[in-house]
């Protein structure tokens, strides 16, 4: 269990960054040179390897070097993993919306029942 809180914090804290989200965007696409990464980028290249190591050291992506070519990929199972953190936590709100929204439904029903139309006379 701690290593599971251990890897989400990393990778939440990975993705906090913007230029880190959009380059998980982009690897979603398939993998890519950190060349390729790097066009829409108004960064140094040096810059743009900083993010990519702690992409790589949060789990999210992987990269292997052929040559002078560096090539990013994503990790489906680190995101699968903070999905899954996500969609607990959503489960658990919408469960808690849906039980009040049932009891303001009731709440109102009730408030019906007790209204005695006024009668003139």
């Amino acid at each position: 269990m701690a290593k599971y809180i251990t890897d989400l914090d990393r990778a939440f804290s990975a993705l906090a960054d913007p230029t880190r989200r959009a380059i998980v965007s982009r690897l979603c696409d398939g993998p890519k040179s950190v060349s390729e990464l790097s066009e829409p980028f108004e960064i140094a290249l040096p810059s743009l390897l900083k993010h990519v190591r702690v992409l790589e050291q949060s789990g999210l992506i992987s990269s292997e070097k052929i040559g002078r070519v560096r090539t990013c990929k994503i990790e489906p199972h680190a995101l699968h993993a903070t999905e899954a953190w996500i969609q607990q936590h959503i489960s658990a709100w919408e469960q808690r919306l849906d039980r009040m929204e049932a009891h303001i439904e009731s709440m109102k029903r009730e408030d019906k029942d007790y209204e005695q139309p006024i009668k003139e006379t």
